[in-house]
C-alpha cells in the first residue's frame, strides 16, 4: 500500500485484483464531507462518521483496574476526533473470562476505575475540540471462552461450549475436557446483565454484547452439535445473546445496546511450507470414512460459512441481524474471522503476527470483503447504525475510501482500529483536510498482536515513541527473532 502513492495507482492495483473498493476522489473535506455529517440515533446526535474500534492493551492491573497505560490509550481515543467510541476495549464480565491476567474486569469493586476511563476520554475530547455534546461512548462486554487466560499469559484456561476437532487439538485439550454447562451459561447471562447495569451507572451510552472473534458469545453461534438449550438449532444457538439483550433492555432501559458481530468465519489456517497461510485440512481423520464414501463432509463450525470452511453464506447472520433488530439492538459493528486462527480474514495486513502466517491473498482483497459484506447487511437493515471494520490497511487511502462508503450508504461509520494506536488523530486530520502524518500511519506490522501473544502489553511498538522506547520493545524483538528461528521446528 505504501507504494501506491496516487489514486490512479491504487485504482489500477485494485482492478488487477478483481475486487471492488469504492473511491470517489471528488468527495473532499469540508462542510459537505460525508464523514463530517452527524448521525441521529434516537434522541442523540453522533457528531461525525468516524468510530474508534475496541483496542485493548492487556495492561490493566491484576485486579482488572485501568493502569496509567490504559488511561493513556483512552485519552488518545478522546483526542482522535471520532465521535463514536465503540466499546473502548474488551472488558471481561467475570474473572474466568479474562483473555489475559491484565484484561479489564468490570464488577462493583472496579466500577470507579471503569468510570474514570470514560471521564478521562471525555475530558481529553473536550480539551481538544471544545465540546462533548455529540460524543457517544460504549463499553464492550466480553467473556473470552476458549481463549481465556485469567491467571497466566502462558497458561490457557479454556471455557469451551462445544468440541472443535481442530481448535481442541491446538489447545491440547483432552477428549474429556469439560464443556461450559447450561446452568453456567444462565449464570453468565445474569453476569452480563449486571455488568451492563454497572456500565450504565458509570455513564456509558451503550454496551456492546460481544459476538465475535471466537470468544464465548461467537462460539455459541456455531455450536451446531452441542446438546441442550444452547446448541443445535438456530434458536438455541442464539439463546444466550437473546437472553442477555432482553435482560439488559429490562433492567437498564435507558442503555442502548450494540453488538460487534462476526458476519462470517472460515476454517482455521496455518503456515504452509512457504510460510503463507493455508487452511487446515478437512475432513480430519474422524470424518475420513465419510470422505472415503465419496461424500463431502461439511465443515459445520463457521457461523456465516457455506459448509466448506472457505466460503461465505450470510443466511444465518442475516437472520440473526433481523432478530437483533426485533430485540432492540440499535448499533451493529461488522467483523469477520478470528485473531487466533485466521487473522488475515479479520485484519488485512502484509506483515503477520509471530504466531501467524504470511497472508494468502493481497490484503486489499480482505478490505474489499469487509466493505462488501457490511454494505450488504446495511442494505438489509437500514434502520441499524452500521460500523465497518478492516480499514486500517488502506493507510493513506483510508479517508477517501471511507468518504465514498459513507456517501453511498454502504456503512454509517468507518471504524478505525489498529490505526488508532499509531495515529489516533487521523480522524481529526481527515476531517480538517490536513495531510496525513506518513510517519504515524499504521503499516500493519502486527506488533500490537505479537506483543500480547508473547505476554507483553499491546501497543504500536514500531511507530508510537512511547512504546518504542520501552524495555518491552527490545524484549519483543528478541522473542520475534526466536520465533522466526524456530519456525517449522
Amino acid at each position: 500500500m505504501a507504494t501506491l502513492r496516487t489514486v490512479a495507482e491504487f485504482r489500477e492495483h485494485v482492478r488487477s485484483l478483481g475486487v471492488d473498493i469504492p473511491l470517489d476522489d471528488s468527495l473532499q473535506p469540508g462542510a459537505s464531507d460525508p464523514l463530517a455529517q452527524p448521525y441521529r440515533l434516537g434522541d442523540r446526535t453522533i457528531g461525525n462518521r468516524f468510530a474508534v474500534l475496541p483496542m485493548e492493551g492487556w495492561d490493566a492491573t491484576a485486579e482488572g483496574l485501568p493502569s496509567d497505560r490504559t488511561f493513556r490509550r483512552w485519552k488518545r481515543f478522546g483526542a482522535s476526533g471520532a465521535k463514536l467510541i465503540w466499546g473502548g476495549e474488551a472488558v471481561a464480565v467475570r474473572e474466568d473470562g479474562r483473555a489475559s491476567p491484565n484484561e479489564l474486569l468490570i464488577n462493583d469493586a472496579n466500577l470507579s476505575g471503569i468510570e474514570a476511563l470514560r471521564t478521562a476520554l471525555v475530558n481529553e475530547h473536550r480539551d481538544r475540540f471544545g465540546s462533548t455534546e455529540s460524543l457517544y461512548i460504549g463499553l464492550q462486554l466480553t467473556h473470552s471462552g476458549r481463549y481465556s487466560k485469567p491467571h497466566d499469559h502462558n497458561r490457557p484456561e479454556p471455557k469451551i461450549v462445544y468440541r472443535h476437532p481442530i481448535l481442541d487439538r491446538r489447545l491440547k485439550l483432552a477428549d474429556d475436557y469439560p464443556l461450559v454447562t447450561d446452568d453456567d451459561l444462565k449464570r453468565l447471562t445474569v453476569r452480563f446483565v449486571d455488568a451492563a447495569k454497572l456500565a450504565f451507572k458509570a455513564g456509558y451510552d451503550f454496551v456492546d454484547i460481544k459476538q465475535c472473534h471466537s470468544y464465548l458469545g461467537h462460539e455459541l453461534l456455531s455450536a451446531v452439535d452441542r446438546p441442550g438449550e444452547y446448541g443445535g438449532s438456530f434458536e438455541n444457538r442464539t439463546r444466550f445473546a437473546r437472553n442477555v439483550i432482553e435482560g439488559v433492555r429490562s433492567e437498564a432501559p435507558g442503555l442502548k445496546i450494540g453488538v460487534r458481530l462476526n458476519a462470517a468465519d472460515w476454517r482455521p489456517f496455518k503456515p504452509g511450507d512457504d510460510g503463507r497461510g493455508i487452511p487446515e485440512p478437512w475432513p480430519l481423520e474422524s470424518a475420513q470414512t465419510q470422505a472415503d464414501r465419496g461424500e463431502s463432509p461439511p465443515y459445520p463450525y463457521a457461523f456465516g460459512g457455506d459448509g466448506t470452511g472457505l466460503g461465505i453464506d450470510l443466511a444465518e447472520p442475516i437472520r440473526l441481524i433481523d432478530q437483533f433488530h426485533a430485540w432492540g439492538v440499535e448499533l451493529l459493528c461488522v467483523t469477520l474471522g478470528s485473531p487466533y486462527y485466521n487473522p488475515h480474514f479479520l485484519r488485512p495486513a502484509l506483515f503477520p503476527p509471530t504466531d501467524g502466517y504470511k497472508p494468502p491473498e493481497d490484503p486489499l482483497v480482505g478490505v474489499a470483503r469487509h466493505i462488501a459484506i457490511t454494505a450488504l447487511l446495511k442494505k438489509r437493515r437500514p434502520e441499524l447504525a452500521f460500523v465497518g471494520s478492516g480499514y486500517s490497511y488502506l493507510q493513506e487511502r483510508l479517508a477517501e475510501v471511507g468518504r465514498t462508503v459513507a456517501a453511498r450508504g454502504m456503512a454509517d461509520f468507518i471504524g478505525v482500529g489498529r490505526m488508532a494506536l499509531s495515529y489516533p488523530e487521523l480522524p481529526a486530520d481527515a476531517l480538517a483536510g490536513r495531510a496525513f502524518d506518513r510517519k504515524r500511519v499504521c503499516r500493519t506490522f502486527s506488533d500490537c498482536t505479537s506483543s500480547p501473544r508473547n505476554g507483553l502489553a499491546s501497543g504500536c511498538y514500531p511507530l508510537d515513541p512511547f512504546y518504542k522506547n520501552l524495555a518491552e520493545a527490545d524484549e519483543l524483538k528478541r522473542r520475534k527473532s526466536l520465533w522466526n528461528e524456530n519456525k517449522g521446528k
